[in-house]
């Protein structure tokens, strides 16, 4: 039984993305802009809104099963259809650090866009530095692929990051 459950991000969830764009590793790590924008969780929402219209993105808010709490987000930034290919990521709120939530989130993300976008290639962009997230690709059964030298994360940032897959014939 899981103890998470994936919801759709809406606006019910802002007030926990607000607190993880807040967070110094989830701007460390991610393509949030530092320093984060005013409005940018609302912008980021429409953004995935508009995307789970168009097929291009989707966004789920990574919930406790009994009781609710905000844990964190499950995403897929970038949806080829056409080339059966999808980018993955997950953010974990602080206070559930530890516990699995990433791990769970990333296999039901899996699952879920290789049944209901048919994906055949899935792809996972993290910073050589982020030992944590690594060992998570590697619990969801991703394989490291490479490193992608100097990518350019952000405004300001580039980096070294790890490209890591999971294709659908792996199981």
């Amino acid at each position: 039984m899981s103890t998470i459950r994936p919801e759709p991000l809406s606006a019910a969830h802002l007030e926990g993305v607000r607190a993880l764009v807040a967070d110094p590793e989830v701007l460390r790590f991610t393509r949030v802009p530092e320093p984060v924008p005013a409005g940018f969780p609302e912008r980021w929402l429409d953004r995935y809104e508009e995307g789970r219209r168009d097929g291009s993105r989707e966004a789920y808010a990574i919930e406790d099963a009994s009781t609710t709490e905000f844990l964190g987000l499950a995403l897929v930034p970038t949806i080829d259809r056409d080339g059966r290919t999808a980018e993955l990521g997950y953010l974990v709120a602080p206070a559930a650090r530890g516990r699995g939530v990433a791990s769970e989130a990333l296999r039901l993300l899996s699952d879920w866009a290789i049944s209901e976008l048919d994906a055949q290639r899935l792809e996972l962009m993290i910073s050589v530095e982020n030992a944590a997230s690594k060992r998570v690709a590697e619990r969801c059964g991703y394989e490291r692929e490479g490193v992608l030298r100097s990518i350019h994360l952000k405004e300001g940032v580039r980096e070294d990051m790890e490209i890591w897959s999971r294709l659908a014939v792996d199981g």
